[in-house]
């Protein structure tokens, strides 16, 4: 077993979800096989506009002929494995690439940087992770019992690795989960409430927004931005309890159960539309909405 790097593109032809499956062509069976039971970087190369660079990591847990597709397979991700960088790192560091293992021995970056999938060291992984979980300036919880309950050692180690008879695990904390998931969520929709359309910050610098998730984690929601929106306090309660629920087209929809309709309606904000991301890739997958609505919304 070894860690790999696996090329995702926002705009891929081909039918991944980078926190669920991994759809690969058989000319890269054996290395993906190679990363069964270990963990994966996603990248997302350099000639995508607004490239994240290193974005993710995932956990591969089984390979699989793709069922619809002949002569293509599926790598099949670890349900809760999947983590979003808080920091997207970029192929190029200051001192080269971050990658070190793409360069060849004239120290020049060989062919090897071009393929989709790809093996890489301990060394490489280990300052990827590192630059792609750092908090320098993480953004602070909303409630103060929030931040009272952070382990302040899990700052200082957010990811730890146990190296025995070759193997090595990764550990990430749900502490560091949550942290990294509201950074990113925050930060995709400018710290402003999805649904309301208000973007409060209190009188410590603190946002009055949460990171929700829309399929939640007990119910094996990922860590992934596309699973997550912005809300305040009240539209949270209600999204939570299936008062409201969104759209494909991000529609804020509002249950039948509810019993102040026109109150609910007052809070949302003139567009009748959730705010979303900029980035396509960071706005809520159908995928998590339909789940939503199936299993939460009170039609």
């Amino acid at each position: 077993m070894g860690f790999g790097v696996f090329i995702h593109r926002s705009d891929s032809i081909y039918d991944d979800s980078p926190a669920e499956r991994y759809q690969f062509p058989s000319q890269y069976l054996r290395r993906v096989e190679a990363c069964v039971g270990n963990w994966i970087i996603y990248y997302e190369p350099s000639k995508v506009a607004e490239t994240r660079g290193y974005f993710a990591i995932a956990k591969v847990q089984q390979v699989i002929p793709d069922p619809g597709t002949p002569g293509m397979y599926v790598a099949l991700i670890e349900p809760g494995s999947y983590l979003d960088f808080a920091n997207p790192v970029p192929f190029n560091s200051p001192s080269g690439p971050v990658e070190r293992g793409v360069l060849n021995e004239q120290g020049r970056i060989s062919g090897r940087a071009q393929s989709a999938v790809r093996p890489i060291s301990l060394d490489d992984f280990n300052r990827i992770c590192e630059f792609g979980l750092a908090e320098n300036a993480p953004l602070l919880p909303r409630r103060d019992e929030d931040f009272r309950s952070l382990d302040l050692n899990e700052e200082q180690t957010p990811f730890n690795f146990d190296q025995q008879r070759e193997r090595v695990n990764l550990t990430v904390s749900r502490i560091l989960r949550d942290r990294v998931f509201r950074r990113i969520v925050l930060r995709a929709y400018d710290e402003r409430c999805a649904i309301t359309g208000l973007k409060l910050i209190n009188g410590m610098g603190r946002a009055e927004v949460a990171a929700a998730h829309i399929r939640p984690v007990e119910a094996h929601g990922p860590d992934i931005i596309s699973n997550g929106i912005a809300l305040s306090g009240t539209a949270h309660w209600m999204f939570d309890r299936g008062l409201i629920s969104l759209a494909d087209n991000l529609e804020i929809l509002i249950s039948r159960h509810t019993n102040d309709p026109d109150g609910a309606r007052s809070i949302i904000n003139n567009t009748g539309h959730a705010l979303a991301p900029p980035r396509i890739s960071d706005r809520p997958h159908p995928h998590f909405l339909k789940w939503h609505r199936e299993h939460c919304f009170k039609q």
